[in-house]
């Protein structure tokens, strides 16, 4: 890790591509999301690295993950059902990326063995789950509620947060929006339920003992970034192991 007194720290943000040609306007709406990210992480006062987990070697993703002070693990395709042992065919299905879902099922388990906190976001929390031992449910029932077709994809919803800690920077009493017809099915090993919509999906996890989040909402929406993602990274600056880092800025 590279923190100390006197630099920033080190935020590894794990995506999967910068150009997608089969898929360009999914490509737009990722590259809508990841800017925030960069702008509300460095003006926090983190120095930022994003890598593009699919374009990349696995060992590049490790690289960079074995010397961050925090990760985090955006949002993309549907994780490779062989990595949980689901069906290769369902409702929804389309492409998958598994040799970069690979590297970051690898960031996770190191992420765990190293105590680096980490945060999941939409696919991010899946990868989590599925890194632990999980499974995720392929097609959800009420995906409607959860996804919205049309040029916005995104669904405003309320979660109720059951979990205290994340309780102290997730605002139940505001919208947040989601994008996502997969979700949680079985919990991983070590993890615990943070958060759930009205429907019962499973919204937010926390690891029992290591510094992880995961929220299957977008905190990161242009409209939401800077009062919705900003207290989850400044949850992962509290979690940083140097006491002399447990804030930013």
């Amino acid at each position: 890790m590279t923190g100390s007194p006197t630099s920033k720290p080190l935020l590894a943000m794990l995506h999967l591509r910068t150009s997608r040609p089969a898929a360009p306007d999914f490509q737009v709406a990722l590259d809508a999301l990841n800017a925030p990210t960069v702008r509300v992480a460095e003006q926090l006062g983190w120095e930022v690295v994003p890598v593009a987990s699919a374009e990349v070697d696995r060992s590049v993703t490790a690289a960079l993950v074995a010397r961050a002070d925090a990760v985090v693990v955006m949002g993309g395709e549907d994780v490779d059902p062989s990595l949980y042992g689901g069906p290769s065919t369902y409702p929804g299905s389309g492409h998958h990326e598994p040799l970069a879902d690979l590297a970051h099922l690898d960031a996770v388990r190191a992420c765990i063995e190293t105590g680096t906190p980490l945060l999941g976001i939409c696919r991010g929390l899946q990868i989590m789950n599925v890194a632990l031992g999980g499974t995720l449910v392929q097609h959800l029932p009420t995906s409607a509620g959860h996804r919205a077709t049309g040029d916005d994809h995104f669904v405003r919803n309320r979660v109720t947060v059951t979990d205290a800690s994340l309780a102290t920077v997730v605002d139940a009493r505001e919208d947040v929006r989601c994008t996502h017809h997969q979700a949680v099915d079985r919990l991983g090993d070590g993890l615990v339920v943070a958060a759930l919509a009205a429907d019962g999906v499973v919204e937010a996890v926390v690891h029992e003992t290591a510094p992880l989040t995961g929220v299957q909402w977008h905190p990161e929406h242009p409209q939401t970034a800077d009062a919705q993602l900003a207290p989850l990274l400044l949850r992962l600056a509290s979690q940083l192991d140097d006491g002399s880092l447990t804030t930013v800025a």
